[in-house]
């Protein structure tokens, strides 16, 4: 399977596919907390991806942020292969994840708490890894300036952290944080 077809399933589908183990969290939370276990980790038996939510006292809320970090953990992580022929701003655009995204004057300009945003970051690292961690071919296949990119790539530390991984794999340095 790829990312997409892992995404795109429902909670419970993605639940079913894994491993789901409930522990006692430490830490603060009063004496409810260290009596009930409510934390949450979840091994997604497919892709080998973990995630854990232990923040809150209730198991249920603790499992939805849990389905919530993994699908966000497979955008971040997994990769999927784009073809030189995919690799141009008019096909790109088209794309689902980035058709909603990329604004006029050719931007990638979303937030992080926009529901859109992980979908289009992991088409956007897609084309990274498709151009071997160069920025300035990345920025130009997906039609923006390679300071949008940068500007995009910097919303969230996750994304930060996974492009500067992508990057060293190819032989190039990290980014630094302006």
């Amino acid at each position: 399977m790829n990312r997409r077809q892992w995404t795109d399933l429902s909670d419970d589908q993605l639940l079913a596919e894994c491993e789901v183990d409930t522990y006692r969290a430490s830490g603060p939370g009063g004496q409810k907390r260290n009596k009930t276990s409510s934390a949450v980790r979840l091994r997604h038996l497919p892709s080998g991806t973990i995630v854990i939510a232990e923040e809150s006292r209730s198991q249920h809320e603790n499992r939805a942020r849990a389905l919530k970090r993994l699908r966000q953990a497979l955008y971040l992580n997994i990769r999927e292969e784009l073809s030189p022929a995919e690799l141009s701003p008019k096909v790109l655009s088209r794309r689902p994840e980035l058709a909603a995204v990329l604004r006029e004057k050719s931007r990638l300009a979303i937030g992080r708490k926009d529901s859109r945003f992980w979908p289009a970051v992991g088409v956007v690292l897609d084309v990274l890894e498709a151009v071997q961690g160069r920025l300035r071919d990345a920025a130009e296949a997906l039609g923006v300036s390679t300071a949008n990119l940068v500007d995009f790539l910097s919303v969230d530390s996750k994304v930060w952290q996974q492009a500067n991984r992508l990057r060293a794999r190819h032989g190039h340095k990290p980014l630094k944080t302006g």
